[in-house]
């Protein structure tokens, strides 16, 4: 048992110490430029990377900018936090359309779009960047393996050099929560 404790989280704790910092420099730069822009930010993700879209949507939509300053907060929305439109879409439309679809009706010129894939290859996560490029959207993308598709559409790509789809969340995850610490502890970035 704890030799699989110990590789689990060595493997975590290396792909940490990998971490690129000048993407993650780039995603600041980014997100701040929306910001100061009053431009809006979507994020998108399959799965349990679903599940780290909506978490840091409630975190860095909240904490990101203090709350208690009375300063405005990034606008920031999921577009896989409503089960019954993807399901509608996905059945409806086409389910590699889910996200794309909805970014129809919601994205300006010039957005971001955050997508979270382990495999980088989602046709609905490759979809959704390719919308926001005709909207001349900016691209985040979170990846693992070898960044897949995402990682060549993307203006900022992480890549989660993992093998196994829990670690490799694990990490998005950690990426996500280090963004809205960035924030947090860095106002004078956003001008504040």
């Amino acid at each position: 048992m704890k030799t699989f404790l110990d590789n689990y989280s060595n493997g975590v704790m290396e792909a940490m110490k990998n971490f690129e910092a000048d993407q993650f420099e780039k995603i600041i730069a980014l997100i701040a430029d929306i910001y100061k822009k009053d431009g809006q930010i979507f994020i998108a993700g399959n799965g349990g990377s679903a599940g780290s879209a909506n978490h840091f949507v409630c975190d860095f939509g909240k904490n990101a900018v203090d709350f208690k300053s009375g300063k405005r907060r990034f606008r920031i929305i999921s577009v896989c936090d409503n089960v019954e439109k993807i399901t509608a879409l996905g059945n409806d439309i086409a389910f590699d359309e889910i996200f794309s679809f909805q970014l129809t009706n919601l994205m300006n010129e010039g957005d971001i779009l955050i997508v979270i894939s382990a495999s980088g290859n989602s046709p609905d996560i490759v979809k959704a960047c390719e919308y926001a490029k005709t909207r001349k959207g900016k691209i985040i993308a979170l990846s693992g393996f070898d960044g897949g598709k995402i990682k060549a559409l993307a203006d900022a790509c992480m890549v989660a050099r993992l093998k196994t789809y829990e670690q490799i969340e694990d990490i998005h995850l950690v990426i996500l929560h280090m963004i809205v610490c960035y924030f947090k502890e860095h106002p004078k970035v956003l001008g504040l």
